[in-house]
């Protein structure tokens, strides 16, 4: 055992030994039973030894692969056009008499939940070397270490690929006369090492492989955090079944997964963004470095519609029994961590007049003279990743600037997505586009989630969560979400951080292309851009200066392993720091701080300069894991000695990434913002509203009455944090404001400051409000609950106690968590 950690306290345990043997492919075979809150079926795992194994008997292993010349003979024997067939025809319930009659021969050697063996269970990272059976005297077996939590494991066993017809192809038999280990596992190593042409016959085989019988059950023993996996006598990676088949089932209390109702009151599931990932929704290598396909077939009750991470538009097959079965597949290697499934009585929401595909066709934009280039560049351009299906190297794809999308949300929000985000998808892809160039990922669902989502938005491949505090209020909030979910297709996605420490790398990002994206969406001239980045810049700096003043200094470094970062054991096995701290999920300083420093580098080195560095960088780095240090060597490489104007990689890593607090060089830079027109412009309304509280307070007559002006929602934004910041508004001001700008009907970001002027004035004509907000925009409510907590009024408590209530047996766990804490 390498690390003892404390599962209930701050670090995430990474406990995949991905350095001894790497998942290369998942194919998943679940049915959702929404009676009982389980998924339940079987995952069968796809492996390969990885390039950091050593055999403990001092052999060398190697990487496992075979010569090129042997794989290019067997990848050309064959055509590469075998079409996918539907793997859910073998389904979890015709199977399950395997189990039944497994559980009963081995009773006697599993412990309640169904493991096998009689290891220790103890929380830790375990190492796959040092396992040592005590039948073999002393000979060690090597251990399968996956991550897994919140999971009832009912049997492990080894698939037989041999079984499969026409997998012959994938050896230099024409039939089988001695069935081996090494055999089985080679044909895996053929199987999952044949080339991205071969995409399609791929995945039949994969699907195939899945259905193969099983071959011998294996060891297993599950603890805190991890499923460990071993075969008798088996010594090494290499000898390792390269098959194996897992029958499982979610429980209901698992924390990857939320079972819920949406907003029609409707039953639903989905993976909700949790900080342990998917390891309570399957067992998996969570480590990032382990890329992986998948494919995975779904059924549930014929009134549901399941959504997945997928390339495919999946299209339900008709099953017995009134059941329907979804298949969707990944052909570019991800983490799994990035798998996403949403099953739900959702409604496809479609434009009146005409198809999603004939939208997508009608809001296509004409490719500028830099879309003609990366298509002309693509031809030539040699990509850095593994090898898949790659959209980079397709010139059709380069100028494609919108891509199918479809939406779909609970029925009573349909029209609401109609009004505004149906509208918004082909601007905010099409600008995109023009700024990063091709799409990575070959379509969009775009899917709005029950209240209960813990945050506004959340990227996956092929689909997006928005929170439905997006859709009121205007385009504006919808508008600049969206952008940012967009953005992670490139930037958290397609380019992943090798160390999940540093969440700068995807969430800076995408704050900062956010606004580039959401400016070319609304065609704004050079000034009124300028303006608008500069109201958005101050008002981040006034987020990041109360998050740096209202957390602790550790919990606001970006690079909170420093020179470590990227550093694993021997095994593979690693830590997220603070990853498991309930608060996190709340703070921003990942965002903001990010957002400012690539703000600041682009500030030093012009707009254009930034911009076509970083299409650079896309072209370079998609579909491949990165540290903060390839992004800034690569950025100061890329430009001359006198554009980087004494800027070192060292500089910035000790002022913006490796330490609390405001960073220096975004110390002097508020004024400037201050004194922009539309910052300007609210000043002298706070001013006004000042003096009109100064008159009512005093009980004037009311005949110089101020006139206000009309303001943008982030110029709303401003104008009531800076009201916040007076002592005093008396009732009859706060009714004027709510009057002048409807504050109740404004986005989730204006209607939140409102709601912490009711609660600091108590105004409690418009408690209702409050309450509306923390049932309705619970991503955005927690603040608020503490906000009514502190201030030690019986009835604000009385309103927090009453909303917790109301919401507490659905709301994200996390939340749940703190605002329990702030109650009791």
């Amino acid at each position: 055992m390498e690390t003892v950690l404390d599962p209930s306290r701050d670090d995430l345990p990474l406990t995949a030994n991905t350095n001894h043997i790497l998942v290369k492919h998942y194919e998943l075979d679940l049915d959702v039973d929404f009676e009982n809150h389980v998924i339940e079926g079987a995952i069968i795992i796809f492996l390969e030894p990885g390039s950091g194994y050593r055999d403990p008997s001092g052999a060398d292993e190697g990487s496992g692969q075979s010569e090129s010349s042997e794989s290019c003979e067997v990848e050309t024997s064959v055509p590469c056009h075998i079409p996918v067939t539907n793997p859910g025809a073998f389904s979890f319930k015709m199977r399950s008499n395997d189990i039944a009659d497994s559980d009963k021969s081995e009773k006697d050697t599993s412990d309640k939940n169904g493991n096998h063996g009689s290891m220790e269970q103890t929380y830790g990272i375990f190492s796959s070397e040092n396992y040592c059976n005590p039948e073999n005297h002393g000979i060690e077996d090597f251990l399968l270490i996956l991550d897994c939590c919140d999971l009832s494991v009912l049997k492990v066993e080894e698939v037989d690929a041999t079984a499969v017809p026409g997998i012959e192809r994938f050896t230099r038999s024409a039939k089988f006369t001695n069935v081996s280990r090494e055999l089985r596992n080679q044909i895996v190593h053929e199987l999952v090492t044949l080339p991205a042409y071969c995409w399609k016959e791929q995945l039949y085989y994969y699907a195939r492989c899945s259905q193969a019988p099983g071959c011998g059950e294996l060891l297993f023993t599950s603890s805190t955090w991890s499923l460990q996996i071993r075969k008798m006598g088996v010594k090494t990676a290499t000898d390792f079944p390269h098959i194996i088949r897992i029958w499982y089932k979610t429980k209901p209390e698992g924390r990857s997964i939320t079972w819920t109702t949406d907003q029609s009151g409707r039953p639903c599931v989905y993976t909700m963004g949790s900080p342990i990932n998917n390891r309570a929704l399957f067992p998996c290598q969570e480590p990032p470095v382990a890329m992986s396909t998948w494919q995975a077939t779904v059924r549930a009750a014929a009134s549901f519609v399941v959504l997945m991470s997928g390339e495919n538009s999946a299209k339900p097959t008709q099953l017995q029994e009134g059941r329907l079965s979804w298949t969707y597949y990944v052909t570019m290697p991800m983490p799994a961590s990035t798998f996403t499934i949403a099953v739900g009585s959702w409604k496809e929401v479609k434009p009146e007049s005409c198809s999603l595909n004939e939208l997508s066709t009608v809001t296509s934009f004409p490719p500028s003279k830099a879309d003609y280039r990366l298509v002309l560049e693509c031809a030539k351009w040699i990509c850095g990743h593994v090898e898949y299906p790659c959209r980079f190297q397709n010139p059709s794809t380069a100028s494609q600037a919108v891509i199918p999308y479809r939406v779909f949300a609970p029925e009573c929000l349909q029209h609401c997505c109609e009004e505004n985000l149906l509208q918004l998808i082909p601007q905010c892809l099409s600008s995109a586009h023009s700024t990063l160039g091709t799409h990575p990922f070959t379509r969009l669902d775009v899917l709005i989630v029950p209240a209960n989502f813990a945050s506004l938005g959340m990227a996956s491949p092929h689909i997006i969560f928005l929170s439905q505090s997006v859709l009121p209020g205007g385009t504006n909030l919808c508008g600049t979400r969206l952008c940012h979910e967009i953005a992670h297709a490139w930037f958290g996605l397609a380019i992943g951080a090798r160390d999940w420490t540093e969440e700068w790398l995807s969430e800076g990002f995408a704050t900062h292309l956010e606004d580039v994206f959401w400016i070319e969406a609304q065609k704004l001239s050079r000034d009124e851009a300028k303006e608008q980045l500069e109201l958005k810049a101050l008002l981040r700096w006034r987020r990041l200066r109360d998050e740096v003043q209202n957390s602790t200094e550790e919990m606001q470094v970006l690079r909170p392993n420093k020179d470590e970062t990227g550093q694993v054991s021997e095994s593979g096995a690693s830590v997220v720091k603070y990853g498991l701290k309930p608060e996190k999920i709340f703070m921003q300083v990942h965002y903001l701080k990010g957002y400012f420093l690539l703000r600041f580098l682009a500030s030093r080195l012009g707009e254009e300069t930034y911009l076509s560095f970083l299409r650079k960088f896309v072209h370079k780095f998609h579909g491949q894991l990165i540290l903060s240090q390839d992004f800034l060597h690569m950025l100061l490489e890329d430009i001359s000695e006198e554009e980087r104007l004494g800027l070192s990689v060292e500089d910035i890593f000790q002022n913006w990434l490796d330490t609390s607090g405001i960073p220096k060089p975004l110390q002097g830079e508020t004024q400037t913002w201050a004194e922009s027109r539309l910052v300007q412009q609210v000043n002298d309304e706070v001013t006004k509203w000042i003096r009109a509280n100064l008159r009512a307070r005093k009980r004037r007559r009311r005949e110089n009455e101020e006139v206000f002006e009309k303001l943008l929602p982030d110029q709303l934004v401003l104008l009531l944090e800076s009201l916040l910041e007076e002592k005093t508004l008396c009732p009859r001001i706060l009714q004027s404001l709510e009057k002048k700008y409807h504050l109740r009907e404004q986005d989730a970001e204006v209607r939140h400051r409102w709601c912490e002027l009711v609660i600091k004035h108590k105004y409690t004509k418009a408690y209702e409000d409050v309450e509306r907000f923390l049932q309705e925009d619970q991503a955005m409510g927690v603040y608020l609950y503490g906000e009514l907590m502190v201030s030690e009024n019986a009835k604000q408590q009385q309103l927090a106690h009453k909303c917790f209530e109301m919401t507490k047996e659905h709301m994200d766990i996390s939340s749940a968590k703190v605002v329990a804490e702030m109650l009791f």
